[in-house]
C-alpha cells in the first residue's frame, strides 16, 4: 500500500548537510512568525462577507494565472480552464470537475516550479490531501476538497487567523468607495485589512478608459476635475481617504520607471487634450512619468509608502486580451533602467526622512548594477522581494546573492507575496523563509555571520522589516 502523501521537513532547505542542519535551525526561528501580507490582491469584499471557496476549481485553477498560462503553453484554451470570455455568448468550461480533472492529469507540468511548491503546500499542510494529483486521483480529491470547503472552519475570515496573517493589505481602485473596509474596521479589523491606493489608470491618457478613470475620480471626490490642478487635488484628496482608511502603501505598475517631471503648462496642455482626443503613446508616457514624480511629491505631504514595480509588458497576445480582458493575455517581463530614471525623483525626495520607496522587479539583471547600489545609499529607497516570475526558491535564492553585498538586508523590505490566490499565502511566506534561512546558513558555514546572527536576521526578514518599512512615520 502507497504511503500518504507527505512533504519532506527539510524541502527548499540546502542540500549539503552541514548547512541543512544550520538552515533548520534558522528556519526554525521564523517559522510560526504571523505574516505581514503588504502587497495582495484579494477581494476585500470576500473577506468582509466571509465568503465560502466554492470548489477546487474555483478555489485553484480559474483564477490563477500562474497555473492557467502553464497549461495554455500545452495547449490548452483559457476557456478550457473557466475563464469566461468577455463575448456573453462565447463558449467556456463550465464543468468545474473537469477543469480539476485537467490540471491533476497534467501535474507534472508543474515540476520545479513554484506553482507545484504553494499548491502542494496548501493541499497537505491546509487541506489535508494525501494523494498527489493525477488522472487516477482526480475525482478523489476533488471530492474531498468540496467536502472541506464546505465546513465553517474553511471560510475565509477563519483561515485568516489559522494562518496567522497580522496585517492583509488589499489594492484598491482610486474611486474605491472602501466601503468595505470601513465595515471591516468597525468589527475590529482595522488594523488587519488596510487598503492600498493604486493610481495607474488615472495616470496613463493614451490608454482606452482614461476619461471613464477621471470621471469616476471626480465622482468619488468632492473636487469637479476640469484641469491639470483639479486632477492633482482630486487625486490628492483621495489618497488622504485611503490614508484614514487605514491605508499605509500606493501601488505603481507602471511601463517603465521614468520620473521625469512636466512643467505645469505642459502637463495641463496633454491633460486637456486628452479630455477631448486622443494623446499618443509618448505623450501619454511622459506624463505618467510626471505623476510618478508628483506621487512622490505627495507621499511626503501623506506619509504612504510609494511601491513601483516596472517592467511587465501587459497582455502581449492580442487576441486573447481581446477575447478574455486585461490580466489574462499574458504578462512577460521586459528591460527596466532604473539609475537614470529615478534621478528625478530622489534628487527631489531621496534624502528627505518623510519619502519612502519600495522598488520591485521582474528584471534581475539590474539587482547588482542598479537597485543594490540604489537601495545601498539612498535612506529613503529599499528593495522589494522578488516578485512575480521571481518568487521562485532559485529566483529569491538569486536575489540574495545578488543585492545583499551592496545593500545588505536592512535594505530591504523583507518578503511580500503579491498574490490573488488567499490560500497560497502561507505556502509563499514559508518558501521565502526556508529560502533565506538556507541563504543565511551558508553564510554561518563559511563563518561569515554567526548562528545568532543569521537568527536574527532571519526573523527581521520574515517579521520586522516588513512592519518597518510600512509603518508610518509621523510627518513633520
Amino acid at each position: 500500500m502507497a504511503q500518504p502523501w507527505a512533504l519532506h521537513p527539510d524541502r527548499a532547505l540546502p542540500a549539503e548537510p552541514g548547512q541543512r542542519a544550520i538552515a533548520r535551525e534558522v528556519y526554525a526561528a521564523t517559522a510560526d512568525l504571523p505574516v505581514i501580507s503588504m502587497h495582495g490582491h484579494i477581494d476585500v469584499g470576500a473577506i468582509r462577507r466571509n465568503d465560502p471557496f466554492g470548489d477546487p476549481a474555483e478555489l485553484f485553477i480559474i483564477p490563477d494565472h500562474y497555473l492557467v498560462r502553464m497549461l495554455v503553453s500545452q495547449g490548452y484554451r483559457n476557456s478550457d480552464l473557466g475563464v469566461r470570455p468577455l463575448e456573453p455568448n462565447a463558449p467556456f468550461e463550465a464543468d468545474h470537475r473537469l477543469i480539476w480533472r485537467r490540471f491533476a492529469e497534467n501535474w507534472k507540468l508543474f515540476r520545479g516550479t513554484p506553482t507545484r511548491y504553494w499548491i502542494e503546500h496548501e493541499l497537505v499542510e491546509i487541506f489535508g490531501v494525501t494523494e498527489e494529483p493525477s488522472a487516477e486521483t482526480a475525482d478523489a480529491i476533488y471530492d474531498q476538497l468540496t467536502a472541506t470547503l464546505a465546513k465553517p472552519q474553511f471560510r475565509i475570515r477563519e483561515l485568516f487567523d489559522r494562518f496567522n496573517i497580522e496585517v492583509l493589505s488589499t489594492t484598491d481602485a482610486p474611486d474605491a468607495d472602501l466601503a468595505d473596509h470601513r465595515a471591516l474596521a468597525a468589527e475590529g479589523w482595522g488594523d488587519r485589512v488596510i487598503p492600498t491606493f493604486r493610481p495607474d489608470a488615472l495616470f496613463y491618457p493614451h490608454r482606452s478608459g482614461w476619461r471613464g478613470a477621471i470621471a469616476a475620480l471626480s465622482a468619488r471626490s468632492s473636487v469637479d476635475v476640469t484641469d491639470y490642478r483639479s486632477f492633482l487635488e482630486a487625486v490628492q484628496e483621495r489618497r488622504f481617504a485611503f490614508v484614514a482608511a487605514g491605508g499605509l502603501a500606493t501601488d505603481h505598475g507602471h511601463r517603465t520607471a521614468n520620473t521625469t517631471p512636466l512643467d505645469a503648462a505642459d502637463a495641463e496642455r496633454i491633460f486637456q487634450q486628452a479630455l477631448t482626443r486622443p494623446v499618443d503613446a509618448a505623450t501619454g508616457e511622459a506624463f505618467a512619468g510626471n505623476m510618478l514624480f508628483e506621487s512622490a511629491r505627495m507621499s511626503t505631504e501623506d506619509g504612504l509608502v510609494m511601491q513601483l514595480h516596472p517592467g511587465v509588458g501587459r497582455d502581449h497576445a492580442d487576441a486573447v486580451f481581446q477575447a478574455y480582458g486585461p490580466d489574462n493575455g499574458f504578462d512577460i517581463p521586459e528591460a527596466v533602467e532604473f539609475t537614470r530614471s529615478l534621478a528625478p525623483l530622489l534628487n527631489a525626495f531621496g534624502l528627505d526622512p518623510r519619502f519612502r520607496l519600495i522598488l520591485f522587479t521582474i528584471d534581475e539583471t539590474v539587482y547588482s548594477r542598479e537597485l543594490a547600489p540604489i537601495a545601498g545609499v539612498y535612506p529613503s529607497v529599499k528593495l522589494g522581494a522578488p516578485w512575480w516570475f521571481l518568487d521562485s526558491a532559485d529566483g529569491m535564492a538569486r536575489f540574495r546573492e545578488l543585492t545583499t553585498e551592496t545593500a545588505g538586508f536592512y535594505n530591504t523590505s523583507g518578503f511580500v507575496d503579491d498574490t490573488r490566490a488567499f490560500a497560497s499565502i502561507p505556502a509563499r511566506h514559508d518558501l521565502a523563509r526556508r529560502v533565506d534561512a538556507g541563504y543565511l546558513a551558508k553564510l554561518v558555514a563559511e563563518h561569515r555571520l554567526t548562528i545568532d546572527e543569521a537568527t536574527e536576521t532571519a526573523v527581521d526578514l520574515a517579521y520586522n522589516l516588513p512592519k518597518a518599512s510600512y509603518a508610518r512615520r509621523p510627518q513633520q
